[in-house]
């Protein structure tokens, strides 16, 4: 098993005043030559925005973009004629292919929303654009993983265009679960979004990651009540 630890306190930051923003790989003017993507795992941004601020409408190709609001709500609007609102339980996902452009916005004129926007490499280039929003009941990840992003419709997750799955569990403290991969050869990038958890000898805090490779199971033990986010995706240099 191979191992790289992401701690939340070496992440990119940025503060603009109406967007407070975390990198755990590099993005805009943030550039660290050993943080640039784990496989096809690219962005993994942590962004608050300012009630009434958010991104002006921009383009985008050839990636695969999920939206997962932690607190508060998101005003979308993108060129496919997609517009609407994304609440915390709710996970979308733009296939932007071969061009997209979109806007998003703080749905609150007044309550901050904290979100991750995370982008995967797409398994095919230059697909027609397209986009998908789905609800989740947050009591049906208790002490289970729940799929919320996977090429498999079957799982229940909002389709992505890569052989890649996103999963989400909340441990009791005490409590363990393991994670195997869907796809031979796939990495995981574990990402704890509250609590403390262990895997192996590596103690993980809130907002920390670990990219893991080269083995066909984990195994996480919760130290404390933790939510956890684990992205499945294909390994490549």
């Amino acid at each position: 098993m191979r191992t790289q630890f992401y701690p939340a306190s070496q992440r990119g930051h940025v503060n603009f005043g109406w967007l407070d923003s975390h990198h755990s790989f590099s993005f805009g003017n943030w550039h660290d030559p050993e943080k640039v993507h784990f496989g096809a795992l690219r962005v993994l941004n942590d962004d608050i925005v300012k009630g009434g601020k958010g991104f002006d409408t921009h383009p985008h190709d050839n990636m695969e973009i999920v939206s997962i609001p932690l607190k508060g709500a998101l005003a979308h609007k993108d060129s496919t004629g997609t517009e609407g609102i994304i609440y915390s339980g709710d996970v979308q996902i733009m296939s932007a292919g071969s061009g997209i452009r979109h806007s998003e916005y703080n749905a609150s004129h007044y309550d901050p929303v904290n979100f991750l926007q995370i982008w995967v490499f797409p398994k095919q280039r230059n697909i027609k654009p397209r986009h998908d929003q789905k609800t989740f009941d947050p009591a049906a990840r208790e002490g289970k993983w729940q799929v919320v992003v996977s090429p498999d419709e079957k799982e229940g997750g909002v389709w992505i265009n890569q052989d890649a799955r996103f999963a989400i569990t909340r441990l009791k403290a005490g409590k363990e679960i393991p994670f195997t991969p869907a796809f031979p050869g796939n990495g995981v990038y574990i990402f704890v979004l509250e609590g403390e958890v262990t895997i192996g000898d590596i103690k993980l805090e809130r907002r920390d990651g670990l990219g893991i490779s080269a083995t066909d199971s984990i195994s996480i033990q919760a130290g404390a009540d933790s939510e956890i986010l684990a992205i499945e995706v294909p390994m490549f240099a």
